[in-house]
């Protein structure tokens, strides 16, 4: 079908009086929120649609099954153009049982898995956060039609936002996905102005976003007012029509009035009373009401049927009640029950994994090793893709996907731009999509871009009480190697295992990076896998393949050498020099593995027996990794221990570049000597 007749089929089955029933309740829902529930202190966080909300619904309308939304705190309308129960999206405002959240979240940041229909997907509470899982949500639906050959072949992404969030990162990350894949995605930009109080001269320069990119290539621009019932509705119908049939990203902006303040408790002071008064004279729902057709008696009898159904869905979500508190713990990980929406994509685990290695071959570096278990696991299971910076014909900037775009097309391993925002945020929506992505960050301190979308990936689950979740496998090289510097040679790894929700593999061998990327991949949650620069090639960490089918669990650690006299605890590249240093002790020495989760029964088996516990890591000392393990420790063994707890790591300063300056700072194999002597000692 042609886009233009897709586009006046679009606007001749249009139902104008579901639109004003929709619009009428989204405005009975604001008006009780605002005069009851917000006074009563039942709702904590209200942000009113009022003069977005025509639009927001003409354009939920023409979402199908198979598409996916990312809106943001003021995209209610949507929401109820997709069907969301009125009881939901109430009882989430109030922070009752079920909804969006079960109580964990505000209700303004919502989710909708939707069986049937488009998906609103998890929104985030940072402005501009939607726009590259929106991006990722497309670049999926290109791939699965493609290369799977599976889905809607007209599917889109969809992504809301206000002008004011057309300033940020993720925004123009997004686009630069969009235009450079020419990606099925529209966004959707609703200007009221304003972002809060900041009017838009000062953050879109002509205050049109849409006419400064009228010339940025590869995407179509559509430019009008959101409040005039015919134009929106054309230009919307439009939008949708060019991005599903031309399988190419669009922008959309309608201007809109913000009627009330930017929440409910914006008084709107930095807004003269004629410019209040020029908003309202745009107020879209007089001119819905003549469009509609419907007479006053008809209009009067929707409005008090709404009234009755929102009134009744407040008495629904309040009879709700609060959720069980002894259950806010759970759903932070995969506890056995899929969610509704996003994964598994990775291969299960019970087709002959084993976590007994079975040696075979010349021992190889670590390097080679998580190569080949990329290149079988990409092999095996179709969903999983490779991405990042460099990864492509260069092999990354440390070889470790050399081969793998030769071997399986751009359209498994594939670079991306500069943008580590858009690398995480695009892994996000593929995640939700279905797919295993497999994002790379090039060095540990350029994943600071990215910690919005890695704080809300990992928290998405937990506070969607598992509707929605993204796993994905994010490697992430950092470390020490022959020389430092403040950029390139961070390790910092208690960032990640601080945002819940990630799991934190650190492997110290080939052998070991084997199993737990295997059991990454093919798990169901997010998963940092650190590997560390220096073991690339170290002779040390060379192993004999442990066969194809090699798993290790995480939360388990290895005793690489038992003792009895002290127990040091470490991970990462610190367990050669503590095996080093621990040379004629009686010692055990434990390589956890994964910090998140870690294996405290063994570090304290360990320490309950031998009565002295050293922690030795390359992060800084003051917040480091080993402060919990030490606290742990102290907690739980105190009286089994003839000797204090301590710690050798690096001093509070970035890793310096010189290697006479960088072997001062990372612990050296003498400073742990000198340490166990202490401690044995004591």
């Amino acid at each position: 079908m042609a886009e233009a007749d897709a586009a006046r089929m679009a606007d001749s089955t249009l139902d104008w009086s579901r639109v004003a029933r929709l619009v009428l309740t989204s405005r009975e829902m604001d008006r009780i929120e605002e005069q009851e529930l917000v006074p009563q202190k039942k709702v904590l966080y209200q942000f009113s649609a009022r003069g977005h909300d025509m639009a927001q619904v003409l354009l939920g309308l023409h979402v199908k099954d198979g598409d996916a939304a990312c809106g943001y705190y003021r995209s209610r309308p949507l929401l109820l153009a997709l069907g969301v129960e009125l009881a939901d999206a109430l009882g989430s405002g109030m922070g009752l049982a079920g909804g969006y959240s079960d109580g964990r979240d505000i209700g303004v940041v919502f989710n909708y898995p939707n069986p049937g229909g488009a998906h609103a997907l998890p929104m985030c509470g940072g402005v501009g956060a939607q726009y590259t899982p929106a991006a990722g949500w497309a670049q999926a639906i290109k791939y699965k039609n493609e290369v799977l050959k599976e889905g809607p072949d007209d599917a889109i992404g969809l992504v809301l936002g206000g002008d004011a969030s057309a300033a940020t990162g993720g925004f123009w990350s997004a686009l630069t996905i969009a235009t450079t894949q020419q990606l099925p995605l529209l966004i959707y930009i609703e200007d009221n102005g304003y972002g809060i109080s900041v009017p838009s001269e000062y953050q879109t320069p002509g205050k049109d976003i849409a006419a400064n990119l009228a010339s940025f290539r590869g995407l179509t621009i559509f430019n009008g007012d959101g409040t005039e019932p015919e134009q929106a509705a054309k230009m919307i119908s439009d939008a949708v029509a060019h991005v599903r049939h031309k399988r190419a990203p669009a922008l959309l902006r309608l201007t809109v009035p913000r009627l009330e303040g930017h929440s409910a408790q914006d008084t709107q002071a930095y807004k003269t009373e004629d410019e209040v008064a020029a908003e309202w004279s745009r107020d879209p729902l007089p001119k819905l009401k003549a469009q509609s057709g419907l007479s006053d008696s008809q209009w009067q009898q929707i409005e008090r049927e709404v009234a009755g159904e929102v009134a009744a869905a407040v008495a629904e979500a309040e009879a709700r009640g609060i959720s069980d508190p002894e259950r806010v713990t759970s759903n932070v990980f995969f506890e056995g029950d899929l969610q509704k929406v996003g994964g598994r994509a990775g291969l299960s685990l019970d087709d002959g994994a084993t976590d007994q290695p079975k040696p075979e071959g010349q021992r190889i570096n670590m390097v080679t090793a998580i190569r080949r278990t990329l290149e079988q696991e990409v092999e095996a299971n179709p969903r999983v893709l490779l991405f990042g910076e460099d990864i492509g014909p260069k092999g990354g900037v440390h070889a470790v996907t050399l081969g793998l775009q030769e071997k399986f097309g751009l359209s498994r391993v594939f670079d991306t731009s500069l943008n580590e925002e858009g690398i995480i945020g695009r892994a996000v929506g593929m995640a939700l999509a279905g797919l295993m992505p497999v994002p790379e960050i090039q060095f540990r301190k350029y994943s600071e871009p990215a910690t919005e979308q890695i704080h809300d990936c990992g928290t998405m689950r937990w506070r969607t009480n598992n509707r929605f979740a993204a796993p994905m496998v994010l490697r992430i090289p950092g470390g020490f190697f022959k020389c430092g510097d403040p950029w390139h040679s961070q390790t910092n790894e208690v960032e990640f295992i601080h945002n819940p929700g990630w799991k934190v593999a650190v492997p110290s061998n080939a052998e070991d990076a084997v199993g737990l990327l295997r059991a990454a991949l093919r798990g169901n949650d997010p998963v940092i896998f650190f590997e560390h620069r220096a073991m690339y090639d170290d002779a040390w960490a060379r192993r004999p393949w442990p066969g194809d089918q090699f798993v290790l669990p995480f939360g388990r650690a290895k005793k690489t050498r038992e003792g009895d006299a002290i127990t040091i605890v470490t991970w990462g590249a610190m367990v050669p020099r503590c095996e080093a240093a621990a040379e004629g002790v009686s010692a055990d020495v434990i390589d956890l593995r994964t910090l998140m989760p870690w294996d405290r029964e063994a570090v304290l088996d360990s320490v309950r027996r031998t009565r002295r516990c050293l922690i030795v890591h390359e992060d800084l000392r003051t917040g480091g990794f080993g402060a919990e393990i030490a606290a742990v420790v102290a907690d739980e063994a105190f009286l089994d221990l003839d000797a204090p707890v301590a710690r050798v790591t690096m001093p509070d300063i970035p890793s310096p570049h010189h290697p006479k300056l960088l072997e001062r700072a990372v612990p050296s194999v003498a400073d742990i000597r000198a340490e166990i002597d202490r401690l044995v000692g004591f």
